[in-house]
């Protein structure tokens, strides 16, 4: 039940998946599947670009971060999923509700700017082959990450700060399965115009800047894909980006409908579902595709069963 008697909160109900009834344990055993393919497939990506020296290079040194950040993200959303899909009653404390909002911001707004590293990167390689080694060298690659891990902890401090610095009395039920941002700023019970515009701020210049940047990378790219005389030379240019490009897809295009569209278009069984996608869901298909798509791990892969079998 509710708190609505005027007094302050000490506790937030997720109501989640919880009309489900009993669907909710197909549920369960379908998210935590999903879970530990994800967290096997990054731990493999992890291990194979650690250990194979072919896979020592900035792009593969971005996909070990990418992975890392993919565990971390899901570890911050699944194992609290699962618990309340088993609970008759799935409340959680303002504290809980804070670390896991903060820690959702945090690993979203660096999977955001990392797969921009990313495709800085495939643009240098394909764009500016002769200035590659000078353009991404050791220092770029470690200053880029180091910089979306920043404005991950920025966005996550911010957000999180000013949410849980405004009142909430009264009503404590959030419709989502994750304390995520809208939903838990929807029951403060002060002026929560600030928030939002804050929320939209930071939608713009870490998930809508990113996007553009991405796609105007992969706009010179495609204009020098074109520029290949062979067919066969442009199937080998854009085999090398097609992978990140489907991942940026996946991600971003959730991820923007999620939260930029129409709120009087918006239903909280949609929000749900979309979130859903994007946070358990995607970071199970990273490893799929940038291992099955890419003949570089796939040989690493090889490598290590022929010699430990």
């Amino acid at each position: 039940m509710d708190n609505d008697n005027g007094t302050a909160v000490t506790k937030f109900i997720l109501l989640g998946f919880s009309d489900l009834g009993a669907y909710q344990l197909p549920l369960f055993w379908g998210v935590l599947f999903i879970y530990l393919v994800t967290i096997l497939g990054n731990s493999l990506i992890i291990t194979l670009t650690l250990l194979d020296s072919a896979l020592n290079t900035p792009m593969y040194f971005f996909l070990r971060h990418l992975s890392v950040i993919e565990i971390l993200y899901t570890t911050t959303i699944v194992p609290r999923m699962l618990s309340d899909l088993l609970s008759s009653y799935p409340v959680i404390s303002p504290a809980g509700c804070f670390t896991q909002m903060y820690f959702f911001a945090l690993f979203g707004i660096a999977e955001c700017c990392l797969l921009t590293a990313m495709a800085y990167d495939r643009y240098a390689a394909i764009c500016r082959p002769l200035h590659y080694a000078t353009l991404v060298n050791r220092q770029v690659c470690v200053g880029m990450v180091v910089a979306s891990y920043l404005m991950g902890i920025t966005s996550g401090t911010t957000h999180s700060m000013f949410i849980f610095t405004l009142p909430f009395n009264g009503i404590n039920i959030v419709h989502h399965f994750l304390c995520d941002i809208l939903p838990v700023l929807r029951l403060a019970s002060g002026d929560t115009f600030w928030g939002e515009v804050g929320n939209l701020a930071v939608t713009l210049l870490f998930i809508i800047t990113p996007f553009a940047l991405i796609l105007f990378s992969y706009v010179r790219i495609l204009i020098t894909i074109l520029g290949v005389a062979s067919a066969q030379g442009r199937q080998k240019v854009f085999s090398t980006c097609s992978s990140h490009l489907l991942v940026v897809t996946l991600f971003f295009g959730t991820g923007t409908i999620a939260y930029m569209r129409p709120q009087a278009n918006a239903t909280q069984d949609m929000d749900q579902i979309l979130s859903l996608f994007y946070t358990v869901v995607t970071p199970m298909f990273n490893p799929f595709i940038y291992t099955l798509r890419n003949k570089e791990v796939m040989g690493a892969l090889r490598r290590k069963l022929t010699k430990h079998l």
